[in-house]
């Protein structure tokens, strides 16, 4: 089993609970069969296509485009690149993989002593991992706006986040958590973004409760933090999207949370509209 913990969270791990810590070693027979029975993807099309991949996510590739996202943001197989609340793991099933053989991927979540949702949260994501032993996965930690460790300053190649911008500006902690990837990056470094797009013209949601954010305010947030935008995609876009859903972004697939109230006409829209947008920090 090959888990490990980045250097700068080991010590603030250490009182957590026994789901955060490394497992028992497995006998060495038992890892050379799994290691063996899920190779390691070379490429990102291979990782796309590979078996650490869960089949329910597979129909998300056509609205999600994880090849051509990630190639947007320059993904380079020896990178270190950390993902923020990689949630159900969606990217992480891709990422995780594809960076073992020559990278690093660090998971950035919130520690499993935060409360009992981050418990299961991490308990989850950690039983994923754990049924994976092939792969090298690092853990930081980020709950914001008070917990954002989640690597060594200047120690990352790359910081992606997907769907999650919204989230902490209902919590007031948007600030805070640009900030923290600022912090993490090299000089040079990238910050891939990828959000639920509101519409340009719409008044601004200071809580974003429908899960949409302006291009333009993440872009604001990423330069007040001292980001440089580099360019922007329509990969993600959807023109069917109107944006005016009665429960926001969760109206659409895969939430679909009115469930069989005209849910043919969601499921006909897709997901949402969504903004993806690379960063620099600057070389100084």
């Amino acid at each position: 089993m090959k888990i490990q913990y980045t250097l700068l969270i080991c010590g603030l791990l250490s009182a957590c609970t026994s789901s955060s810590q490394a497992p028992e070693t497995k006998p060495a027979s038992e890892v050379k069969a799994a290691v063996t029975a899920e190779a390691l993807p070379k490429t990102l099309e291979e990782a796309v296509a590979s078996p650490f991949r869960s089949p329910q996510n597979l129909p998300r590739d056509a609205f999600r485009r994880p090849v051509e996202t990630l190639n947007f943001f320059g993904i380079k197989p020896t990178m270190t690149v950390v993902e923020i609340s990689p949630g159900g793991g969606w990217y992480a099933e891709i990422l995780a993989p594809y960076l073992s053989l020559q990278g690093k991927y660090i998971a950035a979540i919130a520690p499993p002593e935060k409360s009992a949702y981050a418990k299961t949260n991490f308990d989850k994501f950690s039983n994923w991992v754990k049924s994976h032993p092939a792969m090298v996965v690092q853990y930081g930690q980020f709950s914001p706006p008070d917990v954002l460790t989640i690597a060594a300053p200047a120690s990352a190649d790359m910081v992606l986040t997907f769907r999650n911008v919204h989230n902490w500006i209902g919590s007031g902690s948007e600030e805070k958590a640009f900030q923290a990837f600022y912090a993490a990056l090299k000089p040079g470094g990238i910050l891939g973004v990828v959000e639920h797009r509101a519409d340009k013209k719409a008044k601004t949601d200071p809580k974003a409760e429908s899960g949409y954010v302006k291009e333009s305010e993440v872009i604001r947030m990423a330069t007040k933090a001292g980001f440089k935008l580099e360019a922007k995609s329509e990969i993600n876009a959807n023109a069917k999207d109107t944006r005016n859903h009665p429960k926001g972004v969760w109206t659409l697939p895969p939430s679909l949370a009115l469930k069989d109230q005209d849910r043919a006409k969601y499921v006909a829209i897709g997901e949402s509209d969504r903004m993806t947008l690379r960063f620099v920090k600057p070389k100084k």
